[in-house]
Order: C-alpha cells, then sequence, then structure tokens
C-alpha cells in the first residue's frame, strides 16, 4: 500500500457514523472488550472533537473515502508523560497496510510537536495484526502488562514504545 493513497485528517463533526461503524461492531471490537454502546461512542466522539488540540484524532482515508480512526493522547505511563497512540480500520480495508501507513503518519504528527519523548502502544497480546504493526513501524516491544480497558475491567496487553525523537 502506497502511503500517497492513505492520508489522515483530524477529526470532524460528520465523523460520528464512522465511529459507530468501527466501536459498535462486535468483530472490530474483540481485542478491546466488545462493542461499544451507542450513547458510549456519541460521547467519546464529543472527546475527540473537544480534546482535538491536546489529543489529536484523525480519520483515516483511503483515496478520499473513510476507512478507519488512528489517533494519540497524553497519559502518564509509569511516571512518564507520555503519549498513547490507537487506530482502527473498519474489517473490509484491514490487512493491506492502510492502518501502518496511517500510525505512521500520526506518529510523525506527534513528533512535530516536540511535547513528548515516547508514544506507546497496548494492543492485546493475541492480537497478532496490531502487534506486527508495532514491530513494523519500529516500536520497541518492553513488555506484556495488565491494562484497563474497557473501563473496569483488564485485559493483557504488549507495552510497545517508540521513540518520537529518534523517529522512523
Amino acid at each position: 500500500m502506497s502511503e500517497r493513497a492513505v492520508r489522515i485528517e483530524p477529526w470532524g463533526d460528520h465523523d460520528l457514523p464512522l465511529l459507530e461503524r468501527l466501536l459498535g461492531d462486535p468483530a472490530m471490537m474483540e481485542h478491546l472488550g466488545g462493542p461499544e454502546a451507542r450513547d458510549a461512542i456519541a460521547a467519546r466522539h464529543a472527546r475527540y472533537l473537544a480534546g482535538a488540540e491536546r489529543d489529536p484524532q484523525f480519520r483515516v482515508l483511503l483515496d478520499d473515502a473513510a476507512v478507519g480512526w488512528v489517533g494519540y493522547w497524553e497519559r502518564d505511563w509509569r511516571h512518564e508523560a507520555v503519549y498513547e497512540i490507537g487506530w482502527s480500520l473498519l474489517t473490509a480495508q484491514q490487512g493491506r497496510g492502510i492502518a501502518s501507513a496511517a500510525t505512521a503518519q500520526a506518529l510523525d504528527h506527534a513528533a512535530t510537536r516536540r511535547r513528548r519523548r515516547f508514544a506507546h502502544a497496548f494492543p492485546a497480546v493475541d492480537n497478532t495484526p496490531s502487534n506486527s504493526l508495532c514491530a513494523g513501524l519500529g516500536f520497541t516491544l518492553l513488555e506484556q502488562c495488565e491494562f484497563e480497558f474497557p473501563p473496569g475491567s483488564s485485559m493483557r496487553c504488549n507495552d510497545w514504545r517508540f521513540d518520537l525523537a529518534a523517529g522512523r
């Protein structure tokens, strides 16, 4: 997949239906505790819009069609201020390098801000595609850890770290 065919744009008011398709689908949310309820998705959409300056979220476009989401946000991890990064792609678009291209663009965006040294991703240990994406983009696997997601639930994740200062 050519990175030129894939681009990211800031999340907008009109992106709620895309988020509903991504987060409301049981297959899409298999590794993240199951689908989110409509009201939770609407609240997440509102947070994406309200926090755009501090915690950028992006729609993923493939030849001008919205096919997914990628974003990063500030968090404290192991007593250090870092970014956490995440992504989601519609099922029909998976396995084509789109998520990797979009995530690379989001990492470049985060690096240009120079606010945090590291970005972390926390895919479930059994989420082979997301773990492969991290390895392919040059993240370093630090450890397996317990991670609370969704709130109130614990999942076993890999802690992948990307050095934003070093780049890709």
